[in-house]
């Protein structure tokens, strides 16, 4: 400002203006520009930016004020609160928000229309915030005492000295001084080299007009040039452009003044042209160097374009030469060529509409042909050419929605015709053995061509629909042959709704109707399994199978059908599916099979009948062949049918053990415990079953009287032709004497055996009704015999040791026979034979009960002799002689029951209990072994019961020589 007001005044004061930089000087000729310089300093826009999105530029107010509502606005409610400030808060708007026109005011008033902002404050270190729980929490930190009486802030943590690190070392000014002391010369002579040149680019400037100061600092600028000399729009016409331009000229009314103003004007106007002249003498001065070098590479590039107008000249000649010699045959003959190959494309494509003109009857002859798979092929292929060869043809507009009806039909006509085959195949009459005389499958050509269509169209439900049709005729055949066995029937039946249930028939008609029904159905699955298998041959053949995948199915080269030769078009997930679905068709017709067969088992006639043992193995029979037939099929065991075999073999098994359980009952109570013969055929059996086992008796069983149930003990004593019984059992030459309900025990015992092996299916159960009955036996012998129960039942007057004795040998048969029973169970059914320890501890601690009772009953009768007893003549003494008479009597009752080691056992215990009990009567008398008279009395009697010991042989042998003359004084 300071060289304008020079300018205006005429002085020579340059130096000062020259000084100045060039910028500041030219910013400083403006007033206005100095003044908004001024202010942009330290102001902006309010709108052309957003403080917290400084990516975004903006154009106009509107494009703000939309961003602030999408991106700094929140709407709850009805409300808008603005969130355009320092952590999402408006400082300036409530938080509990505004309407939409206030929202609109409070964005034009605080954030459009604000003449300065301040720019949010930078993060810093001091903006951080402490955590309250994490400083309370620090775990490193301990417990703080003075924790509530801290002041909030910075001091709140106590700071903690970092010590410096040990790798890094400690930096000193001393470390640069060679540093410096090095480039410090170097730098002050760059230095000075600098300020050099720049004086001299100054003062070249500033000699280029005589006018200007001869200072080495002085610069000419433009910036004294006001600035309207500088615009194109210059018109001295316009009166304020003019007054710009000669200030005051016009106010002046003398002349000398005004001529003064002129020359006042002149020489400013001369003094501005000097200075833009200066300014192109610079310019021109600077760029000389380029503007010679342009000249000279002007005049160079002239004459190469000289050169290379003339090549082109020439290039152009040579090629109008080699165009009216070579090219213009050559392209004749290639359009030749091309109008050849144009014309064999046409008739081609001709040929090829001929020929699709000719799909219609071709499809009606393979349709007749029943070469569906060729048909659905020729649609495709038609389909194919119409949409790529032959499109746009107007003539064949109309062919490929006939196309896809034609495609349609075929999909219906192949349905419908699968659907009558299957029902013409599976209804077909039987024979009247019930087996196939003929193929197993009728017309195998034509299902192959049927299949291999529903193949080609992926319509795979074909299998859904064969197995409701084999269900359908499943279901008929039964009824059927329930019609056909009604009809040959004498007695009146009546038929239910359903037609499969027939009241009033017996077991045997019963089970002679499912031999029938399953005969029928195996006819019908062998049917159903061909149609399958030839299925799975298309199907394989369909996915591009050979005959060795075919093969690989169990499929003969004799048994396979012959397919359809044509391209695979099935994948493998399709072939996979269809195979899958396929063996679960099978499946599924042997479980409904197995369904109806077991409602006609567990239909209510069975369950009112009682069947026999030979019925339920007839029926067993029958439902193991049909589960053998249908498994070999289908390849899985079917449940249904077996289920209710074996309802109703448990049934029979539960009804048979009642009877037998009944009827042990009745024996028992009507048992008197007295020993019987023993008749031949039941020592035959005993014999069998000690050489053989228990399974031989069922060799037996037609011959022999006692396996059918009717045996009785009486008949066989009256029956001339048997032999005299035995009064002993020989059971592997020991001899038993038993009474009657063990043997008839032992007969039930052999037909649970029997029955076991002869219907394996209720082997476990029978097992498990075994060790129930030898339970009952073995409780109920207990509580007439130990418990005293027979005084009551029997009619017993008392319970002797000739009872005990018979009860004891006949629970030692039962554990002979025991493990041979358990062992025929166990090859039967290894899982039912859990029980069999648990009794046979129980007979065991029977037994040691009984042999307790006859301790008892002697040892009563000896001490009740003993406390009688006195050390006096006579000798022996009516004691010693009751004494020994009951043990005499007691050898008599049990010594030809018991076997030998048992009779030792009994009475070497009888023969301690005697001698504690004569030691506590001795000392009683206060006798002592000091040779006097009492002392003889005693070896007396002592003599006269060992003579009679030895007499009865009772004792072991060990025991014979027993000095009890002498131990007996051992108190």
């Amino acid at each position: 400002m300071a060289a304008v007001r020079g300018a205006q005044n005429n002085t020579t004061d340059t130096d000062a203006n020259f000084a100045e930089s060039p910028s500041e000087v030219e910013v400083s000729a403006n007033p206005k520009y100095s003044k908004f310089t001024e202010v942009s300093k330290y102001e902006t826009i309010s709108w052309e930016s957003c403080y917290y999105c400084p990516c975004l530029k903006f154009g106009c107010v509107s494009d703000f004020v939309k961003h602030l509502r999408e991106r700094h606005c929140t709407r709850e409610g009805g409300s808008f609160v603005c969130r355009y400030g320092f952590n999402g808060v408006c400082p300036s708007l409530p938080l509990d928000g505004v309407s939409d026109r206030d929202y609109d005011a409070h964005v034009n008033k605080y954030h459009v229309n604000q003449n300065s902002r301040e720019m949010p404050p930078e993060w810093s270190v001091f903006s951080a915030a402490q955590n309250l729980p994490a400083v309370l929490n620090d775990p490193l930190r301990g417990k703080q005492l003075n924790l509530f009486t801290k002041k909030w802030g910075g001091d709140f943590v106590e700071k903690i000295h970092i010590p410096s690190s040990k790798h890094l070392p400690e930096i000193a000014y001393q470390d640069f001084e060679k540093y410096i002391s090095k480039i410090g010369k170097r730098y002050r002579r760059h230095d000075h080299f600098t300020m050099q040149q720049n004086s001299n680019r100054e003062g070249e400037s500033l000699k280029c007009n005589g006018i200007v100061s001869t200072s080495p600092t002085h610069v000419v600028s433009l910036a004294v040039v006001p600035e309207i000399f500088l615009k194109e729009t210059l018109n001295l016409q316009n009166a304020s452009t003019f007054s710009q331009v000669f200030p005051g000229i016009m106010e002046k009314s003398n002349g000398e003044e005004r001529r003064k103003t002129g020359r006042v004007v002149q020489e400013k106007l001369s003094h501005y042209l000097d200075i833009v002249e200066v300014k192109i003498a610079q310019q021109v001065s600077q760029k000389s160097v380029s503007f010679f070098h342009a000249m000279t590479s002007q005049d160079a590039i002239m004459t190469e374009m000289q050169e290379a107008a003339r090549r082109v000249q020439a290039l152009r000649a040579a090629l109008r030469r080699l165009h009216k010699s070579v090219v213009i045959d050559t392209f004749r003959v290639l359009c030749f060529a091309k109008r050849r190959q144009n014309f064999e494309d046409v008739l081609d494509k001709l040929c090829l509409m001929a020929t699709v003109h000719k799909t219609q009857p071709m499809l009606q002859l393979l349709l007749g042909t029943q070469d569906y798979v060729a048909a659905l092929d020729l649609i495709a292929t038609t389909q194919e050419i119409l949409t790529q060869e032959l499109i746009g043809v107007h003539c064949f507009k109309h062919l490929p929605m006939q196309l896809e009806e034609m495609e349609k039909l075929i999909d219906k006509m192949l349905t419908s015709e699968f659907v009558r085959y299957v029902t013409g195949d599976l209804n077909r009459p039987l024979s009247d053995m019930l087996k196939e005389t003929d193929s197993t499958c009728a017309e195998e050509d034509k299902l192959v061509c049927i299949v291999m269509g529903l193949l080609r169209k992926k319509n795979f439900n074909f299998v859904d629909t064969y197995k409701d049709e084999a269900i359908v005729t499943i279901r008929a055949i039964i009824k059927q042959q329930i019609i056909e066995f009604i009809s040959r029937s004498e007695t009146e039946i009546c038929l239910t709704g359903t037609g499969e249930e027939v009241q009033d028939l017996s077991i045997s008609e019963w089970i002679s109707l499912l031999g029938k029904v399953t005969v029928a159905l195996l006819t019908i699955l062998e049917r159903v399994k061909a149609v399958t298998m030839i299925m799975r041959q298309t199907t394989t053949a369909a996915a591009g199978g050979s005959n060795h995948g075919i093969q690989s199915m169990g499929v003969n080269n004799e048994t396979a059908v012959n397919l359809i030769d044509s391209e695979a078009f099935l994948t493998e997930s399709d072939q996979e599916y269809v195979d899958q679905k396929l063996i679960e068709l099978l499946e599924v017709v042997c479980q409904y099979c197995h369904e109806r067969c077991a409602n006609l088992v567990a239909s209510q006639s069975l369950e009112k009948a009682t069947a026999t043992a030979e019925e339920i193995h007839r029926l067993a029979l029958l439902v193991e062949e049909f589960s053998d037939g249908c498994e070999d099929m289908c390849g899985i065991p079917t449940v249904p049918l077996k289920m209710a075999l074996k309802v109703q073999a448990s049934r029979f098994a539960k009804r048979f053990h009642n009877e037998r359980k009944e009827k042990l009952a009745l024996l028992l109570d009507a048992e008197r415990w007295l020993k019987v013969d023993i008749p031949n055929e039941f020592q035959k059996l005993i014999d069998i079953i000690g050489e053989n086992g228990i399974s031989a008796l069922t060799v037996k069983r037609s011959s022999t009287n006692f396996l059918t149930g009717e045996y009785s003990y009486r008949h066989c004593l009256e029956t001339t032709n048997n032999p005299p019984a035995s009064p002993l059992l020989l059971v592997e030459s020991v001899p038993y004497t038993l009474v009657g309900s063990v043997l008839l025990l032992v007969q039930m015992l052999c037909e649970y055996c029997w029955y076991g092996q002869y219907l394996p299916i209720v082997a476990g159960y029978l097992s498990r009704n075994v060790v129930d009955l030898l339970r009952t036996f073995n409780s109920r012998s207990c509580q007439l015999v130990i418990g005293a129960g027979a005084l009551s039942v029997a009619g017993l007057k008392t319970i002797t040791s000739t009872n005990l004795a018979l009860l004891s040998r006949a629970l030692q048969l039962i554990l002979w026979l025991l493990p041979k029973i358990k062992d025929h169970f166990q090859s039967l059914d290894s899982t039912s034979v859990g029980g069999y320890e648990a009794v046979e501890k129980d007979y065991h601690g029977h037994i040691r009960e009984i042999e307790n009772k006859i301790y008892t009953i002697v040892q009563n009768c000896v001490a009740s002799e003993l406390d009688k007893w006195d050390a006096r003549p006579p000798i022996p003494s009516n004691s010693f002689r009751l004494i020994l008479r009951h043990l005499v009597r007691l050898h008599e009752a049990i010594g030809h029951i018991l076997p030998e080691k048992q009779m030792q056992t009994i009475y070497s215990v009888v023969h301690r209990n005697f001698k504690d009990k004569l030691r506590e009567q001795l000392l009683r008398l206060k006798i002592a072994n000091n040779g006097g008279p009492q002392h003889g009395v005693v070896t007396s009697e002592l003599t006269f019961y060992m003579e009679t010991l030895e007499t009865l042989k009772a004792l072991p042998p060990e025991e014979h020589d027993d000095d009890i003359l002498e131990n007996i004084w051992d108190f």
